[in-house]
């Protein structure tokens, strides 16, 4: 990465040198009376940038131009290209060819020249709203531990998250999107905003995967042909190429069937939450590289290596024994289908979401380093199975199933004692995001080791418990920014799911007409959940959700957790089973105000409850053993002591709070051929009482009644 970034130096400074633009040095302060419109006209240096402002509108339903829009009142962060910045990508164009000369006569078509003006207008800036403020240099995100890159929390005007990229040798040299802020027009002061003058286009890729796989296969110093070539031949290109949902998007701005925001009152108290303005997919691609396929295959060439010779190695690997060996590759029983979808995600992680890091045990906001053990687990494409993301403090980088031991002892640290070479996963590599690998709908993640779903990988998943944040089941919560938004304004930290009726918005998630689905991101709101965000369904409350598959055929508890500190909570019957028409009902209605405390919380009081909850005795651990077993004989369990009882650096943990409590839905036979649904539905009629959701657990019987060694309290 740093060799990049300088590289990119050098040439900005050669662009620099053979400029003959005098830029404006004497604006570094507020400018009270200035709008950023009013500020830019005024500078002839930003003449051509002004002049696209002012012919492009804000969105094809509106008649409000961009110019318009920053002369009114807002947050706006401009990085405003110069005059040579933009002529210079007009030349950039037609190098590539795109252009038969560098200005604007030399369009092909009127749908080219349009999309290019948006490209260098819309990506330039960021409207941070009422709310939340712009950015300032000073105001940039920080890199967290080992890289020199971070995106920006808050979109760009064409919904991108743009990056910010530091000079570890210049610490005045800020890039973004590989674009050099002026090191003297900068930090731009005017009433509504802050304007950054920039010596390049910020134009990141609109191309989708499939688009990528094409250059990268054609591309014989890309790094992924033989893996692009996989996807390729697998007929994944169709699925690659989805970007926006583009029905939602009309329906959307034209306020049909789904609304822009609803309100909820909570007593008296009006909550207004927001629906997504958008409907993205995205997807992330583990890809082993053309280095490693030339050291596996030895004797060819990366051009030379064919399908044939992939399924031969994987075959002699041991790969997928039960998958079928013949050509037919766009069959979900085919090695190399099963193969190259287990690589697949149908969400878009950037490099700071492989792992969520919040309020785990040790965890500081301000440094952002690991610390305990952190897992995530999603659910592969083609044929469904789980792939575990972990990340520690001892790990030195992201791992794909990895399975190291940890000190999980009652009065251990959670921190990683030692990996076996066999459990050490697969490390995730840094991502080129740069030029034409900067697309709008995924990432790709270069990796050095053979990723396959193993037998010895789908043992140690179910040798160990699997806990999951509720939203992370849903890529759409990830592909549009909603799963733990750092964005703390209230159109991001409050957010409404249409019903299905108003438009299926989340592919797993059923919603009747009659269910307020809402989603609270909880950032400084300091609440004892896992990640701080919370799920709040209300209304009369009924929805049916698919759960992860399981790693191997066995008996397995799912569980609920929850903090039940509150008197809002309801009560609701929960179904299961894998006909999500015929499911069914399991155990008596659960009541969600039950606490570990020995109180039942409702409207009209406390009283006292018989689950048998005792808070730990720092000297007892044989006692606080049979405390654990009475409150599982109870169907109950105290809360995991991974993560904090509420904001990052609270002292107690969730085990140690009483009101975190976790509650053993089921516990049955399941096969991971086999797909799961959970059924949640309200038993009180009334719309003060709510249903909440935090985190589920798979826990195998290997785990929870392994005779060697009990359970961990982690």
């Amino acid at each position: 990465m740093k060799k990049s970034l300088l590289h990119i130096l050098a040439i900005v400074a050669l662009v620099m040198a053979g400029c003959k633009e005098d830029i404006d040095t004497s604006s570094r302060y507020v400018f009270d009376e200035e709008t950023v419109t009013s500020y830019l006209l005024k500078h002839e240096q930003y003449s051509e940038y002004c002049r696209l402002l002012n012919e492009l509108k804000v969105s094809k339903y509106s008649t409000t131009t961009v110019s318009q829009l920053l002369s009114a009142r807002g947050h706006f962060t401009v990085f405003a290209p110069t005059n040579e910045a933009i002529q210079n990508y007009l030349e950039s164009l037609v190098a590539e060819g795109l252009l038969t000369e560098a200005s604007w006569d030399g369009f092909p078509n009127e749908r080219k020249l349009d999309s290019i003006q948006h490209v260098i207008v819309f990506n330039s800036i960021i409207d941070s709203g009422d709310n939340y403020d712009y950015y300032e240099t000073t105001a940039l995100p920080s890199p967290t531990s080992g890289s020199n890159s971070v995106p920006i929390p808050m979109p760009n005007m064409n919904d991108r998250k743009l990056t910010v990229q530091y000079d570890e040798n210049n610490s005045d040299n800020i890039l973004i999107n590989d674009c050099l802020i002026d090191n003297d027009n900068r930090d731009i002061l005017c009433i509504n905003g802050v304007i950054h003058a920039m010596h390049g286009v910020i134009a990141p890729s609109d191309n989708t995967m499939d688009n990528l796989m094409r250059k990268y296969i054609e591309n014989e110093n890309s790094g992924f042909v033989v893996s692009a070539k996989i996807v390729e031949a697998c007929g994944l290109y169709k699925e690659l190429s989805k970007a926006r949902d583009d029905d939602y998007e009309e329906l959307y701005e034209k306020q049909e069937r789904i609304p822009v925001s609803r309100d909820s009152y909570e007593d008296s108290n009006l909550q207004r939450f927001y629906t997504p303005k958008h409907r993205y997919f995205g997807f992330t691609f583990f890809a082993e590289t053309d280095d490693f396929w030339t050291q596996a295959i030895p004797g060819k060439n990366v051009k030379d290596i064919t399908l044939e010779d992939v399924m031969a190695y994987l075959d002699k690997e041991g790969v997928y024994p039960e998958a079928t060996r013949d050509n037919n590759y766009k069959s979900e029983d085919n090695l190399l289908y099963q193969f190259i979808t287990y690589h697949l995600l149908p969400e878009k992680l950037s490099p700071d979401k492989l792992v969520y890091h919040y309020n785990e045990k040790g965890y500081d906001l301000n440094r952002k380093t690991p610390t305990v053990a952190v897992m995530e687990y999603y659910t592969t494409m083609g044929k469904r199975r789980l792939l575990k993301i972990f990340e520690s403090r001892e790990s030195n980088g992201v791992y794909l199933n990895r399975f190291p031991n940890l000190d999980d002892e009652r009065h251990g640290t959670y921190h990683e004692l030692s990996c076996d070479p066999d459990k050490e996963g697969v490390k995730i590599g840094t991502p080129n995001m740069s030029g034409e690998n900067d697309i709008r709908n995924g990432i790709i993640y270069p990796i050095e080791k053979l990723l396959y779903y193993s037998n010895d990988t789908r043992t140690n998943l179910q040798k160990q418990r699997i806990r999951w944040a509720v939203p992370s089941m849903w890529p759409e919560f990830m592909n549009n920014d909603i799963r733990c938004s750092e964005i703390t304004d209230n159109e991001h930290m409050n957010v409404y799911i249409p019903t299905d009726e108003q438009y299926k918005y989340l592919e797993d998630v059923e919603i009747s007409s009659d269910t307020e689905f809402y989603y609270w991101t909880g950032r400084g709101k300091g609440w004892a959940n896992m990640q701080g965000d919370e799920l709040t369904i209300r209304g009369t409350t009924d929805c049916i959700m698919r759960l992860p598959p399981v790693p191997m055929r066995g008996t397995y508890e799912l569980r609920f957790a929850i903090q039940s500190g509150g008197n809002k909570r309801g009560m609701v019957q929960f179904y299961w089973g894998s006909n999500k028409d015929k499911l069914a009902a399991m155990g008596i209605p659960m009541d969600l105000r039950q606490g570990g405390d020995n109180k039942l919380h409702t409207l009209g009081g406390n009283v006292v409850s018989d689950i048998g909850y005792e808070a730990d005795k720092d000297d007892d651990d044989d006692y606080n053993s049979e405390v654990d077993k009475r409150l599982r004989n109870n169907g109950f369990m105290k809360g995991c002591n991974q993560y904090c009882a509420g904001a990052p650096g609270t002292g107690t943990m969730m085990r140690g709070n009483n009101t975190c409590i976790r509650r053993i839905i089921i516990r049955e036979t399941m096969d991971p051929d086999v797909t799961y649904y959970i059924r949640f539905k309200t038993v009180l009629d009334s719309k003060l009482l709510f249903f909440y959701m935090d985190y589920l657990e798979y826990c195998s019987k290997e785990v929870y009644d392994n005779p060697e060694k009990q359970e961990d309290i982690w």
